[in-house]
């Protein structure tokens, strides 16, 4: 039988170490479908189906930004077929997640160009942010058309037109994700072992975690999200300094 812990007096209980910003390259929908015999297509349905449960669980445990990868600049080569289906399944998700941050206090951002997006899901993405902006209970990232290669672009051009020097903590200020957390830990899935252009900036100092099961596996197994985080619990982040820097890259 198992025994309760219990601190000795005196004894400090360390909390265990919580990722602020957790990031997922939510990859191989399609490769489970066919494992199921199931056209493609079902494997994107299921891998949009339980975003919402997730992040409140991760909330509760004291994450405060999750960030999904759902469609990258490269995916538009995809088929037609496929890419249309996408489009509106993530207006039908982003149209659900109206009433999510309603209902929990969380704030939604959507990143990545708008310029390619179908003009309704795109004044959807507008008016999910413009609903939630003050919210505070938490960060729900969405990148739809997002590449970080053409962030960085981008904000370097931003930058010229400034015409002023810049250093890390002012560029930033130019990137689509400027004032998003940095993120403590990226998982992949499908036991893909790639970053594949996401959030290059912001994973600067990730710890970064691969897993063989496919994301609609991960989005519903309430197991695997304790897996992440007692993944994350064990490292031991320095951030180039000395043994006892701290999980958040600050020295005790």
């Amino acid at each position: 039988m198992f025994k309760l812990f219990k601190a000795k007096k005196n004894q400090t209980v360390e909390k265990p170490k919580i990722p602020q910003h957790i990031a997922f390259i939510c990859d191989g929908n399609r490769r489970w479908a066919e494992a199921r015999g199931l056209p493609p297509l079902a494997g994107h349905k299921a891998g949009i189906a339980n975003f919402e449960k997730l992040v409140d669980w991760f909330f509760e445990r004291g994450v405060t930004t999750v960030t999904f990868f759902l469609f990258s600049t490269e995916n538009w080569n995809r088929s037609k077929e496929e890419v249309d289906f996408l489009m509106d399944l993530f207006y039908t998700e982003l149209d659900k997640n109206m009433k999510h941050a309603l209902e929990k206090n969380l704030r939604y951002r959507v990143i990545g160009s708008r310029d390619k997006l179908p003009k309704k899901l795109a004044k959807k993405c507008d008016q999910l942010e413009d609903a939630s902006a003050e919210n505070t209970g938490g960060t729900v990232v969405f990148a739809l058309n997002y590449g970080g290669q053409d962030e960085i672009v981008t904000a370097v051009n931003n930058a010229i037109k400034e015409g002023k020097p810049v250093d890390k903590e002012s560029f930033e200020t130019f990137l689509d994700t400027g004032e998003l957390l940095p993120i403590d830990l990226m998982v992949r899935t499908s036991n893909e072992f790639r970053i594949s252009n996401f959030l290059l900036w912001k994973l600067a100092y990730a710890e970064l975690l691969f897993v063989p099961e496919h994301w609609p596996d991960l989005v519903r197994s309430e197991k695997m999200w304790q897996y992440t985080l007692d993944e994350y619990a064990k490292r031991n982040r320095r951030f180039g300094g000395g043994k006892k820097a701290n999980y958040s890259g600050r020295k005790k």
